[in-house]
Order: C-alpha cells, then structure tokens, then sequence
C-alpha cells in the first residue's frame, strides 16, 4: 500500500518552511558532499523564497502525511535559473528524501500546473540539473526541452 498524502494550499504561517524546501531542492549527486544549509541565503536562490506571498504569481501548495508537512512545489514569477520569458511562472518542488518516489512529487506538479491553467496561465518553466532523476518526473508532466547548457535543461510546459 502507498503512503497517504493530502496536498493542499499552503497557510502564510507555513511560508517559512519554504527554506527548508528550497535546500531540499538542491540536487546532490551521489558521492558529493551536501552544501552548507547557508547556502539558501545566495541572492540567486532567494530569489524562490524571499518575501512569498507577496507576489500575486506566487502559488504554492503542500503535501501532507499524518498531519507533518512532507513536500512543497511552489511557482511565482521571477528572474532565476528556468526564467524564459516575463510573465511565466517557475517552479521550484522538493520532497523530503524518505518520500521521493511514491507519486507524491508527481502529483504536487499535477495539481500546480492545474492551478496555474485555471488562472489562465498559458505556459510555467523550470530548470534542473540533467543528472537529477526528477528529469523524467517533469516529462511525464508535460514539460519539454527548451534548452540546456552543460549542466541543466530549461524546460517549459504549455497549459493551453
């Protein structure tokens, strides 16, 4: 039997866990040491988290087991990694390890670009490293291949 989730809105009480998201979100490959937890507060990775909410392009639901928030997939618009154009949101998302693949991730990216097409968003993007296993997760979601350079791919979902 799986494990039993909800995934709902997230509550402006639980925006600061969004930190705790985004160094999830960072990609280890296998055998490299895991970054300082510091590493957040870099200006460029801020950029995902530093005053959410604010934004009316900023959307983020979580996933919940028994009542412990697991998992977190959150858009807004803004100049980072996956940025294609003005007006398109980006998608950050990260699953505590011990709940990476179940469906959980799978169904958090589902429920966003649901979201973001009945609020008449026409396209979101995001980036990720080419070696991160969650590359055929966002296939599989409906994102394609824009573009790439030596270490990721920009990928981009059409929601029409």
């Amino acid at each position: 039997m799986g494990i039993e989730y909800i995934i709902r809105e997230i509550e402006k009480t639980e925006y600061p866990l969004l930190d705790d998201f985004l160094y999830e979100a960072i990609f280890i490959p296998d055998g490299v040491q895991p970054p300082e937890r510091n590493i957040i507060n870099l200006p460029e990775l801020q950029v995902y988290v530093a005053g959410f909410g604010k934004q009316k392009d900023d959307i983020c639901f979580i996933a919940e087991v028994d009542n412990k928030v697991i998992g977190a997939v959150w858009v807004r618009v803004m100049d980072d990694y996956g940025h294609v154009e003005d007006g398109v949101p980006s998608f950050a998302i990260s699953l505590y390890k011990e709940y990476r693949g179940h469906g959980i991730g799978t169904a958090l990216m589902r429920r966003m670009l649901s979201e973001l097409k009945e609020r008449g968003y026409e396209k979101a993007s995001l980036s990720v490293q080419k070696a991160n296993y969650a590359v055929k997760m966002y296939l599989n979601t409906g994102f394609t291949v824009i573009d790439e350079n030596e270490e990721e791919y920009i990928m981009l979902c059409s929601l029409r």
